[in-house]
């Protein structure tokens, strides 16, 4: 089990994350859904922090044989979820930017054909 001091350690190093995420999302450093995400995973922590026993009871109901793995496997199972989330908004974003520029590319074929029009 973790010792007082780690646990103090541990929810203060969320807190501060947390923090700071909200300062990020004020400045626009971050969009408030991707900020969602991670102060969700930091609630989590918080918890499993504050009571240490739900991680054995959560690790032992899904059957995995150590509290350690549960932790990797979650760690795991979260990160492929934000990088498919990631992927998708980085398709969307190409997607857009290759219809701005061909937009962006007629508007400067018409502005130059009405400037050769009036010359």
């Amino acid at each position: 089990m973790m010792t007082l001091k780690i646990q103090i350690i541990i929810a203060v190093m969320v807190l501060i994350f947390v923090a700071i995420l909200f300062v990020m999302t004020v400045r626009k450093f971050i969009q408030p859904k991707y900020t969602l995400a991670w102060f969700l995973v930091s609630v989590g922590i918080l918890i499993l922090d504050i009571f240490p026993g739900a991680m054995v009871w959560l690790s032992n109901a899904i059957g995995i044989f150590s509290p350690v793995n549960m932790i990797f496997f979650v760690g795991f199972v979260y990160m492929g979820f934000i990088i498919f989330i990631l992927s998708v908004a980085l398709s969307r974003m190409s997607g857009r930017v290759t219809s701005l520029t061909q937009e962006m590319a007629l508007l400067r074929k018409e502005i130059e054909d009405k400037e050769k029009e009036d010359n």
